[in-house]
């Protein structure tokens, strides 16, 4: 080979002939196997939102449990025993007993099915309070009867209200009223109505439950204002008076609120 022939070079300085690597060119830095990785952990994340249970839900839950921890604590705690030694329960401290249950159950089934809709924080505080304190009472209630030795149902609504002679505030014995217009005259709602809160939104869910509400509340004043006459219990009428002490001053905050709702009527 002559002078002025020279082999030529590799590119790059390679002096093997091969090419060199381009550095330019990103380096791939996700380790083998890493993409699938984030695939599923995305993947589980969605499942995760799809299976979460919703707030309300969440929140429903937490308020039976508080009102089922609220019966149980009235049943053994909250008032104490209703039968001193030596006294026997009247027919309208059992009646009382029993009613006021039945009274108290919708009262809390109204106060949990506001409370998971309003959007309103102090109708939501009084719903809570409604559904935790009655569950209480009606812990008692139902506490009182086990002591007594009675069955906790017997005897037709509101039927301890009347007369020996059957003569009270229901008419004649020949002519009873019917089962809807005892709930009436407990204030109880309808089945209609309770649907219709079911599915009510907003303002005309919340002056919906404050009207019912009310009315539910008057009603356990007239059972509370009969038991104070025919009961004998002491226990059983300092409970009943504390009652109507409480559930007057929630009628007031409630058409507080109807006020500043504007509820109509």
């Amino acid at each position: 080979m002559s002078d002025d022939q020279h082999e030529p070079l590799a590119p790059d300085g390679g002096g093997d002939g091969s090419a060199a690597p381009d550095e330019s060119a990103p380096e791939d830095s996700t380790p083998e196997g890493a993409g699938s990785e984030v695939a599923g952990e995305a993947g589980e994340a969605g499942e995760k939102r799809r299976t979460d249970p919703p707030r309300w839900l969440l929140i429903t839950v937490g308020v039976l449990a508080a009102a089922a921890l609220a019966f149980g604590i009235g049943r053994f705690t909250a008032f104490g025993p209703a039968t001193p030694a030596g006294t026997v329960p009247a027919a309208a401290d059992a009646g009382f007993a029993r009613d006021m249950q039945v009274h108290h159950a919708q009262a809390v089934e109204m106060a949990m099915t506001i409370h998971r809709s309003t959007d309103d924080d102090m109708l939501r505080t009084m719903a809570y309070d409604i559904a935790t304190g009655q569950a209480a009472q009606s812990g008692q209630l139902y506490e009182w009867l086990v002591q007594w030795g009675l069955p906790q149902a017997g005897g037709p609504l509101m039927g301890w209200m009347d007369d020996a002679d059957g003569h009270g505030g229901h008419g004649a014995a020949s002519d009873p009223p019917t089962d809807a217009e005892l709930r009436a005259e407990m204030g109880m709602a309808t089945d209609a109505e309770l649907a219709q809160l079911r599915t009510a939104e907003g303002r005309e869910a919340d002056c919906l439950f404050l009207s019912l509400m009310i009315r539910h509340h008057e009603g356990a004043v007239h059972m509370v204002d009969a038991v104070l006459e025919r009961g004998t219990m002491p226990r059983v009428l300092d409970v009943a008076a504390g009652m109507k002490q409480t559930q007057s001053a929630e009628v007031d905050g409630m058409r507080a609120m109807q006020a500043r709702l504007a509820c109509a009527g």
